[in-house]
């Protein structure tokens, strides 16, 4: 038997499977399985990318200044208190890093992102997974599962692939009820397409144990540069940093999420455009039999009466050049998860939905 064995926890790593792209044998396909937005990024963003193109020789800044100072002037927040990596799923490896080891826990929710229970078991600590009610994050369940050991919480707030979330005053409860060692993590992915919402910032400004990240994949249209923040208590900030690649984030990545953050009237755009079409989504699915939580991100996690039937009507999706995504790995084996898109798939998708409900009666 070989000597040449990789450190414990991670052949527990099961290969992340993103969402799907193409349909074999189709060329004309709509894709709602990643949560992309339709639109695409700021025409700044693109702008920035080309001219970024002349540079590509160069290597990029160290310290994400000019990008930190955006995102401290958009949100309000201090940009010494802010880390920029490649995805906010770079943040969750860093702060799992740094952290959290053999013998502690990383507690995450039965439905959250799995990079949670992947970052925890790479750094060779022990998952531990809580239950929901109803898909919604339970603070009590997670308090209940919190021990000496553990270090980190995760939760992603709005939740993916659930879509819903919680208010400020649970999120407060749960920071208060941590055990000392503890950090919670906030995980903002989403936290864009809700009006208003900061994210959970004004809690870490009052406490020493609460992190957030964020991402330019999702609302931002950044997903294939990959650009993700964090903001958190200097302490942490001045930790992270010391795991943190020196050149992680390629200049034409810095440049395009500095652009796309400045051009504000086309972020409100694509929030507004997105919360018009989730309630119409939803309520088309209602319609035809197809139940869903109230979701505050940018997309519906469909529900059918048990596995098969969701699974079924994946597969004829496809038959048509719809490609959503399927959440048993998320332990919700009866649902789909949607991408809100623009209209045109939005209405694609219901249609298709109802004639597959309507040949399955």
């Amino acid at each position: 038997m070989s000597l040449i064995t990789p450190q414990p926890g991670i052949m527990d790593i099961a290969l992340y499977q993103g969402g799907a792209a193409h349909v074999p044998g189709m060329s004309n396909v709509i894709k709602l399985s990643s949560n992309e937005n339709p639109l695409g990024p700021s025409l700044k963003a693109i702008e920035a990318v080309q001219n970024s193109a002349a540079q590509i020789h160069r290597y990029p800044s160290t310290d994400h200044a000019a990008l930190r100072n955006a995102i401290g002037t958009v949100h309000g927040l201090n940009p010494e208190q802010i880390i920029c990596g490649v995805g906010s799923d770079e943040i969750i490896t860093f702060l799992c890093q740094a952290y959290a080891g053999p013998g502690d826990e990383v507690v995450h929710t039965e439905h959250g992102f799995a990079m949670y229970r992947i970052s925890a078991l790479a750094a060779g600590a022990t998952p531990v997974e809580v239950r929901e009610r109803d898909r919604v994050t339970d603070v009590d369940a997670i308090l209940a599962g919190c021990t000496e050991r553990t270090k980190l919480v995760f939760i992603a707030n709005p939740n993916n692939p659930t879509g819903t979330m919680i208010g400020a005053a649970e999120i407060s409860r749960l920071a208060d009820g941590l055990p000392p060692q503890a950090i919670l993590v906030l995980d903002g992915a989403y936290a864009e397409f809700v009006e208003g919402f900061d994210g959970g910032a004004a809690l870490i400004a009052e406490r020493d144990n609460v992190f957030m990240t964020r991402t330019f994949s999702k609302l931002y249209g950044l997903g294939g540069l990959r650009v993700g923040w964090g903001y958190g208590p200097q302490a942490i900030i001045d930790v992270l940093n010391r795991v943190r690649g020196p050149f992680n984030l390629s200049g034409t990545a810095l440049a395009a999420a500095e652009a796309a953050i400045h051009d504000i009237p086309y972020v409100e755009y694509c929030r507004a455009l997105n919360a018009r079409w989730r309630t119409w989504l939803a309520e088309a699915l209602a319609e035809i039999g197809v139940p869903s939580d109230t979701s505050c991100a940018n997309f519906i996690l469909a529900r059918f009466a048990d596995q098969a039937e969701a699974e079924a009507c994946d597969t004829y999706l496809q038959t048509q050049g719809l490609i959503v995504r399927r959440v048993a790995g998320y332990n919700l084996p009866r649902a789909l998860r949607i991408t809100v898109g623009d209209e045109i798939a939005c209405r694609r998708v219901v249609a298709a939905i109802a004639a597959f409900k309507g040949g399955a009666t």
